[in-house]
């Protein structure tokens, strides 16, 4: 691995090794260490959870890093183009983790600079490391990623994170419910790749029906920064909100799952219940991109 751009480049043995990788980290068996390598993190969009777990990651691990939020205050505010910004960046930092509005940055980022590109984000497109932590909060779950029923909700054509999800959860043999607004489906693309590799899906708008089969449901935001006409947005905002009810009838071993940040998908109430695994499974970042950080930067 020298760069970390799209679940579609990660192998099924690759995701094994960083979900070991990670467990080993967290349960202190091993302790990469990065000291004397400085990582920057580039973000072009906003980000809480993915920027402060990247930065927490690099610090456990004994590296420096230097951080761009936004652009007011860099050259791009300035016309500075993309290419210059990361050539510019490449003389100073070992690695680059980089979050982009733009589908395919981190790639053309990969292709423009010597050091490692781990994308953090790109436009609509993926964000395969928010992927890695979420199989590694199912294995940690479920003590498998195998033949697992999962449905994905929300926001399924614009959300970057459940397309990677789908391309990694593909290698395990899942049974997928794919439940959005009909103008908000999985992309064709997507589900063209689950079919050539015959992996079970049904698109359904009710989730109410399929709760109780699920071993996990991946909720996602309607994300109100992806639409052009803020009607569109306010006709379907509401169209999946998760309560204690809706729940009640879940399997033993069920969790839910959330990339956050959540808006009202998620009611509060549900957040004390043992189903409830969204802020752990943000922890869990720190340990996976620990784990991507050490093997890109050859610590193991």
């Amino acid at each position: 691995m020298e760069n970390l751009i799209s679940m579609r480049n990660v192998s099924k043995n690759d995701i094994l090794e960083l979900l070991e990788l990670a467990r080993q980290i967290e349960t202190k068996e091993i302790k990469p260490d990065l000291s004397g390598h400085l990582g920057a993190l580039l973000f072009f969009e906003p980000s809480t959870r993915t920027h402060f777990s990247f930065d927490t990651a690099i610090k456990k691990l004994g590296g420096q890093s230097f951080s761009m939020s936004g652009t007011s205050s860099s050259s791009v505010k300035k016309g500075e183009t993309l290419s210059d910004t990361l050539m510019t960046i490449s003389q100073y930092a070992d690695f680059i983790v980089m979050r982009h509005k733009v589908e395919g940055a981190a790639r053309f980022a990969s292709e423009t600079v010597d050091v490692p590109i781990i994308n953090a984000g790109d436009g609509t497109n993926q964000h395969p490391t928010q992927a890695m932590l979420d199989l590694y909060s199912i294995h940690k779950t479920q003590g498998t990623l195998d033949n697992l029923t999962i449905a994905m909700v929300g926001d399924l054509r614009l959300g970057r994170t459940v397309h990677s999800l789908a391309q990694a959860l593909s290698e395990f043999n899942p049974t997928f419910y794919f439940a959005s607004p009909s103008h908000l489906q999985m992309p064709q693309y997507i589900k063209d790749e689950l079919l050539e590799k015959g992996i079970q899906f049904e698109e359904v708008e009710d989730i109410k029906p399929i709760i109780p089969q699920l071993d996990i449901m991946y909720v996602t935001r309607i994300q109100k920064e992806r639409f052009a006409v803020l009607e569109d947005y306010e006709k379907v905002k509401d169209a999946y909100i998760i309560t204690p009810q809706v729940l009640e009838k879940v399997k033993d071993n069920f969790i839910l799952l959330h990339p956050l940040p959540r808006v009202n998908e998620i009611t509060t109430d549900v957040d004390s219940m043992p189903y409830a695994y969204y802020f752990q499974q943000a922890k869990n970042g720190v340990f996976m991109r620990q784990a991507i950080i050490s093997k890109i930067m050859k610590l193991v």
